[in-house]
Protein backbone atom coordinates (compact mmCIF):
# COMPACT_ATOMS: atom_id res chain seq x y z
CA UNK A 1 0.00 0.00 0.00
CA UNK A 2 1.63 3.29 -1.03
CA UNK A 3 0.68 6.77 1.47
CA UNK A 4 2.20 9.29 0.63
CA UNK A 5 4.13 7.84 -1.85
CA UNK A 6 5.88 5.62 1.02
CA UNK A 7 5.38 1.62 0.47
CA UNK A 8 4.02 0.63 3.69
CA UNK A 9 2.70 -2.60 5.43
CA UNK A 10 1.28 -3.97 8.70
CA UNK A 11 1.61 -6.83 10.42
CA UNK A 12 0.46 -8.81 13.51
CA UNK A 13 2.15 -11.47 15.56
CA UNK A 14 0.22 -13.66 17.37
CA UNK A 15 0.39 -11.57 21.20
CA UNK A 16 -2.93 -9.11 19.88
CA UNK A 17 -4.77 -9.40 16.77
CA UNK A 18 -7.52 -8.09 17.79
CA UNK A 19 -5.47 -4.73 18.65
CA UNK A 20 -3.67 -4.76 15.30
CA UNK A 21 -7.02 -5.49 13.89
CA UNK A 22 -7.69 -2.08 15.42
CA UNK A 23 -5.12 -0.16 13.95
CA UNK A 24 -5.58 -1.44 10.46
CA UNK A 25 -8.77 -0.09 10.53
CA UNK A 26 -8.02 2.87 12.03
CA UNK A 27 -4.98 3.66 9.79
CA UNK A 28 -6.65 1.83 7.09
CA UNK A 29 -3.88 -0.02 6.10
CA UNK A 30 -4.39 -4.05 5.47
CA UNK A 31 -3.02 -6.89 7.44
CA UNK A 32 -0.14 -8.29 5.38
CA UNK A 33 0.36 -11.83 5.72
CA UNK A 34 2.66 -13.83 7.73
CA UNK A 35 2.53 -17.35 9.60
CA UNK A 36 4.17 -18.12 13.19
CA UNK A 37 5.09 -21.59 13.06
CA UNK A 38 6.95 -23.56 16.14
CA UNK A 39 8.99 -26.64 15.34
CA UNK A 40 8.23 -29.84 17.83
CA UNK A 41 11.08 -28.65 20.05
CA UNK A 42 9.41 -25.06 20.26
CA UNK A 43 11.46 -23.04 18.35
CA UNK A 44 10.04 -20.18 15.78
CA UNK A 45 9.62 -20.03 12.72
CA UNK A 46 8.32 -17.10 10.77
CA UNK A 47 7.10 -17.19 6.74
CA UNK A 48 6.10 -13.63 5.50
CA UNK A 49 3.84 -14.28 2.40
CA UNK A 50 4.33 -10.86 0.88
CA UNK A 51 7.43 -8.53 -0.56
CA UNK A 52 8.92 -5.99 1.71
CA UNK A 53 11.33 -4.96 0.22
CA UNK A 54 11.39 -1.27 0.40
CA UNK A 55 8.76 -0.59 2.21
CA UNK A 56 8.38 1.09 5.91
CA UNK A 57 7.23 -1.85 7.98
CA UNK A 58 4.82 -1.75 10.94
CA UNK A 59 4.74 -4.79 13.57
CA UNK A 60 2.57 -5.41 16.18
CA UNK A 61 3.70 -7.53 19.61
CA UNK A 62 3.08 -7.11 23.37
CA UNK A 63 5.92 -8.49 25.22
CA UNK A 64 3.38 -10.20 27.92
CA UNK A 65 2.59 -13.88 28.98
CA UNK A 66 4.12 -16.00 27.36
CA UNK A 67 6.79 -12.96 27.46
CA UNK A 68 10.27 -15.20 26.32
CA UNK A 69 7.97 -16.62 23.51
CA UNK A 70 6.32 -13.75 22.42
CA UNK A 71 10.03 -11.73 22.68
CA UNK A 72 11.50 -14.02 20.36
CA UNK A 73 8.41 -13.86 17.70
CA UNK A 74 8.95 -10.37 17.58
CA UNK A 75 13.27 -10.58 17.33
CA UNK A 76 12.55 -13.21 14.59
CA UNK A 77 9.78 -11.38 12.73
CA UNK A 78 12.04 -8.42 12.67
CA UNK A 79 15.23 -10.70 11.55
CA UNK A 80 13.20 -11.95 8.69
CA UNK A 81 12.08 -8.55 7.74
CA UNK A 82 15.59 -7.09 7.51
CA UNK A 83 17.55 -9.76 5.46
CA UNK A 84 13.74 -9.06 3.36
CA UNK A 85 15.42 -5.67 2.43
CA UNK A 86 12.44 -3.80 4.25
CA UNK A 87 13.67 -0.02 4.35
CA UNK A 88 12.00 0.61 8.01
CA UNK A 89 11.15 -1.80 10.64
CA UNK A 90 9.00 -0.49 13.21
CA UNK A 91 8.25 -2.41 16.53
CA UNK A 92 4.94 -1.90 18.18
CA UNK A 93 5.10 -3.06 21.49
CA UNK A 94 2.03 -1.56 24.06
CA UNK A 95 3.62 -3.98 26.56
CA UNK A 96 7.06 -3.88 26.70
CA UNK A 97 7.91 -6.85 28.39
CA UNK A 98 10.81 -7.00 31.55
CA UNK A 99 9.94 -3.50 32.31
CA UNK A 100 9.93 -3.72 35.46
CA UNK A 101 13.94 -4.54 35.92
CA UNK A 102 14.92 -1.45 35.08
CA UNK A 103 17.91 -0.91 37.54
CA UNK A 104 20.09 -3.54 39.48
CA UNK A 105 18.25 -3.03 42.76
CA UNK A 106 20.51 -5.74 44.63
CA UNK A 107 23.70 -6.99 43.95
CA UNK A 108 24.06 -9.06 41.20
CA UNK A 109 21.13 -8.15 39.51
CA UNK A 110 20.50 -7.48 35.76
CA UNK A 111 18.94 -5.09 33.98
CA UNK A 112 16.99 -7.01 31.75
CA UNK A 113 15.14 -3.99 30.42
CA UNK A 114 18.08 -3.28 28.52
CA UNK A 115 19.09 -6.30 27.69
CA UNK A 116 15.34 -6.41 25.74
CA UNK A 117 16.26 -3.02 24.24
CA UNK A 118 20.44 -4.37 22.79
CA UNK A 119 18.15 -7.56 21.15
CA UNK A 120 15.59 -5.52 19.62
CA UNK A 121 18.59 -3.16 18.13
CA UNK A 122 20.74 -5.62 17.04
CA UNK A 123 17.98 -7.88 15.30
CA UNK A 124 17.38 -4.60 13.39
CA UNK A 125 14.48 -2.44 15.11
CA UNK A 126 14.67 0.98 13.56
CA UNK A 127 12.03 2.29 15.66
CA UNK A 128 9.79 1.22 19.14
CA UNK A 129 6.45 2.13 19.86
CA UNK A 130 5.44 1.41 23.19
CA UNK A 131 2.80 2.74 26.39
CA UNK A 132 3.21 3.69 29.69
CA UNK A 133 6.40 2.20 29.96
CA UNK A 134 7.10 1.14 33.70
CA UNK A 135 10.06 3.39 34.13
CA UNK A 136 10.46 6.18 31.71
CA UNK A 137 13.95 6.00 31.82
CA UNK A 138 13.77 2.93 29.64
CA UNK A 139 14.01 5.19 27.19
CA UNK A 140 17.69 6.06 27.48
CA UNK A 141 18.51 2.00 27.14
CA UNK A 142 18.02 2.65 23.27
CA UNK A 143 19.97 4.41 20.30
CA UNK A 144 17.02 4.23 18.12
CA UNK A 145 13.72 6.32 18.21
CA UNK A 146 11.17 5.24 20.83
CA UNK A 147 7.94 6.95 21.33
CA UNK A 148 5.92 6.44 24.49
CA UNK A 149 2.84 6.98 24.48
CA UNK A 150 0.23 7.71 27.18
CA UNK A 151 -2.91 6.48 27.98
CA UNK A 152 -4.03 8.71 31.01
CA UNK A 153 -6.39 11.26 28.56
CA UNK A 154 -7.98 7.95 27.62
CA UNK A 155 -8.56 6.90 31.40
CA UNK A 156 -9.14 10.56 32.17
CA UNK A 157 -11.39 10.52 29.40
CA UNK A 158 -13.37 7.81 30.27
CA UNK A 159 -14.07 8.89 34.37
CA UNK A 160 -15.53 12.69 33.15
CA UNK A 161 -17.75 10.74 31.12
CA UNK A 162 -19.06 9.16 34.63
CA UNK A 163 -20.02 13.03 35.45
CA UNK A 164 -19.49 12.18 39.47
CA UNK A 165 -21.75 14.19 41.78
CA UNK A 166 -19.48 13.46 44.97
CA UNK A 167 -15.85 14.56 45.21
CA UNK A 168 -13.25 12.58 43.79
CA UNK A 169 -9.74 11.64 45.39
CA UNK A 170 -7.05 10.34 43.00
CA UNK A 171 -4.90 7.40 45.02
CA UNK A 172 -1.42 6.13 44.11
CA UNK A 173 -0.99 3.06 45.01
CA UNK A 174 2.56 3.61 46.14
CA UNK A 175 5.00 6.34 46.70
CA UNK A 176 6.75 5.73 43.40
CA UNK A 177 2.89 6.16 41.12
CA UNK A 178 2.58 10.12 42.57
CA UNK A 179 3.76 11.52 39.64
CA UNK A 180 1.05 9.18 37.50
CA UNK A 181 -1.62 9.95 40.08
CA UNK A 182 -1.13 13.77 40.41
CA UNK A 183 -1.45 13.82 36.31
CA UNK A 184 -4.68 11.99 36.71
CA UNK A 185 -6.13 14.45 39.48
CA UNK A 186 -4.99 17.27 37.18
CA UNK A 187 -7.36 16.23 34.43
CA UNK A 188 -9.88 15.41 36.92
CA UNK A 189 -9.32 18.29 38.88
CA UNK A 190 -9.42 16.27 42.40
CA UNK A 191 -6.56 16.19 44.98
CA UNK A 192 -4.41 12.99 45.59
CA UNK A 193 -3.73 10.72 48.36
CA UNK A 194 -1.06 8.13 48.73
CA UNK A 195 -0.69 4.28 49.80
CA UNK A 196 2.59 4.23 52.00
CA UNK A 197 3.20 0.34 51.70
CA UNK A 198 5.97 -1.78 51.64
CA UNK A 199 6.70 -5.11 49.38
CA UNK A 200 8.11 -8.16 51.69
CA UNK A 201 8.50 -10.22 48.73
CA UNK A 202 7.78 -9.65 44.72
CA UNK A 203 4.13 -9.69 44.32
CA UNK A 204 3.30 -9.55 47.78
CA UNK A 205 2.33 -6.23 49.71
CA UNK A 206 1.33 -4.73 52.53
CA UNK A 207 -0.54 -1.17 53.31
CA UNK A 208 1.06 0.76 56.06
CA UNK A 209 -0.78 4.12 56.01
CA UNK A 210 -3.15 5.91 53.38
CA UNK A 211 -1.37 9.83 53.22
CA UNK A 212 -4.62 11.98 52.74
CA UNK A 213 -8.21 12.28 52.60
CA UNK A 214 -10.21 9.25 50.96
CA UNK A 215 -13.29 9.91 53.68
CA UNK A 216 -17.10 10.40 52.03
CA UNK A 217 -15.29 10.50 48.67
CA UNK A 218 -15.37 8.01 45.61
CA UNK A 219 -11.62 7.12 44.60
CA UNK A 220 -9.96 6.31 41.61
CA UNK A 221 -6.30 4.60 41.76
CA UNK A 222 -4.28 4.34 39.67
CA UNK A 223 -1.28 2.67 38.03
CA UNK A 224 0.52 1.75 34.90
CA UNK A 225 0.25 -2.23 35.77
CA UNK A 226 -2.04 -4.67 37.83
CA UNK A 227 -0.45 -8.50 37.51
CA UNK A 228 -1.15 -10.62 40.44
CA UNK A 229 -3.84 -7.48 41.87
CA UNK A 230 -2.75 -7.82 45.34
CA UNK A 231 -1.56 -4.93 45.68
CA UNK A 232 -4.51 -3.05 44.12
CA UNK A 233 -6.81 -5.35 45.98
CA UNK A 234 -4.94 -4.15 49.46
CA UNK A 235 -5.26 -0.73 48.72
CA UNK A 236 -8.62 -0.54 47.63
CA UNK A 237 -10.33 -2.45 50.87
CA UNK A 238 -8.02 -0.05 53.14
CA UNK A 239 -9.27 3.22 50.99
CA UNK A 240 -12.91 1.61 51.46
CA UNK A 241 -12.45 1.04 55.57
CA UNK A 242 -10.96 4.58 55.45
CA UNK A 243 -14.87 5.46 54.48
CA UNK A 244 -14.48 6.12 50.83
CA UNK A 245 -18.06 6.13 49.17
CA UNK A 246 -16.60 4.15 45.97
CA UNK A 247 -13.62 2.58 44.83
CA UNK A 248 -12.06 2.32 41.38
CA UNK A 249 -8.87 1.24 39.91
CA UNK A 250 -7.04 1.96 36.85
CA UNK A 251 -3.92 0.79 34.84
CA UNK A 252 -2.70 0.57 31.71
CA UNK A 253 -1.15 -2.62 31.18
CA UNK A 254 -4.09 -5.17 32.60
CA UNK A 255 -1.30 -8.27 33.15
CA UNK A 256 -3.90 -10.40 35.01
CA UNK A 257 -1.54 -13.27 36.26
CA UNK A 258 -3.50 -15.78 38.37
CA UNK A 259 -5.27 -15.20 40.53
CA UNK A 260 -5.68 -11.35 39.54
CA UNK A 261 -9.19 -11.66 38.17
CA UNK A 262 -10.55 -13.54 41.57
CA UNK A 263 -9.37 -10.87 43.90
CA UNK A 264 -10.89 -8.00 41.92
CA UNK A 265 -14.23 -9.64 41.71
CA UNK A 266 -14.12 -10.47 45.39
CA UNK A 267 -12.77 -6.92 46.30
CA UNK A 268 -14.34 -3.82 46.85
CA UNK A 269 -13.84 -2.91 43.51
CA UNK A 270 -16.54 -0.82 41.54
CA UNK A 271 -14.89 -1.11 38.45
CA UNK A 272 -11.58 -1.81 37.07
CA UNK A 273 -10.70 0.65 34.24
CA UNK A 274 -7.85 -1.12 31.33
CA UNK A 275 -6.65 -1.05 27.95
CA UNK A 276 -6.23 -3.24 25.23
CA UNK A 277 -2.29 -2.98 25.22
CA UNK A 278 -2.98 -6.99 26.49
CA UNK A 279 -5.00 -9.34 25.11
CA UNK A 280 -7.73 -10.36 27.47
CA UNK A 281 -8.95 -13.49 27.08
CA UNK A 282 -12.94 -14.03 27.47
CA UNK A 283 -12.47 -16.09 30.94
CA UNK A 284 -10.43 -12.62 32.08
CA UNK A 285 -13.26 -10.55 30.92
CA UNK A 286 -15.09 -10.30 34.31
CA UNK A 287 -18.30 -7.88 35.42
CA UNK A 288 -15.91 -5.65 36.80
CA UNK A 289 -13.35 -5.55 34.23
CA UNK A 290 -13.76 -2.21 31.79
CA UNK A 291 -12.05 -2.74 28.73
CA UNK A 292 -10.86 0.69 26.90
CA UNK A 293 -9.02 0.62 23.19
CA UNK A 294 -5.43 2.40 22.40
CA UNK A 295 -6.05 1.27 18.53
CA UNK A 296 -6.45 4.51 17.33
CA UNK A 297 -4.13 6.33 18.93
CA UNK A 298 -1.08 4.23 17.64
CA UNK A 299 -2.82 4.22 14.30
CA UNK A 300 -2.63 8.04 14.24
CA UNK A 301 0.90 7.43 15.43
CA UNK A 302 1.92 5.31 13.00
CA UNK A 303 0.18 7.91 10.27
CA UNK A 304 2.30 10.91 11.73
CA UNK A 305 5.59 8.68 11.39
CA UNK A 306 4.66 7.75 7.37
CA UNK A 307 3.35 11.72 6.88
CA UNK A 308 6.42 13.00 8.87
CA UNK A 309 4.82 15.10 11.31
CA UNK A 310 4.91 15.06 15.12
CA UNK A 311 4.00 12.27 16.98
CA UNK A 312 4.73 13.63 20.81
CA UNK A 313 1.43 15.99 20.02
CA UNK A 314 -0.46 12.67 20.68
CA UNK A 315 1.27 11.99 24.48
CA UNK A 316 -0.95 13.85 26.21
CA UNK A 317 -3.64 14.70 24.16
CA UNK A 318 -6.87 12.52 22.92
CA UNK A 319 -7.41 14.75 20.21
CA UNK A 320 -10.76 13.14 19.22
CA UNK A 321 -9.40 10.33 18.66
Amino acid sequence: MYIDQKKVKLFSLSSNIQLAKEISSYTGIPLSQCEVKRFADGEVSIDIFETVRGHDVFVVQSTNSPVNENLMEVLIMIDALKRASAKTINVIMPYYGYSRQDRKAKARQPISAKLVADLLQAAGASRVLTMDLHAVQIQGFFNIPIDNFLAMPIIAQYFKNKNFQQEIVVVSPDHGGTTRARKLAEYLNAPIAIIDKRRPRPNISEVMNIIGEVDNKIAIIIDDMIDTAGSIVNAANAIKERGALEVYSACTHAIFSYPANERIEESSIKECVVTNTIHLSEDKLTPKIVQLSVGNLFGQGIMNIIHDESVSELFNTINNL
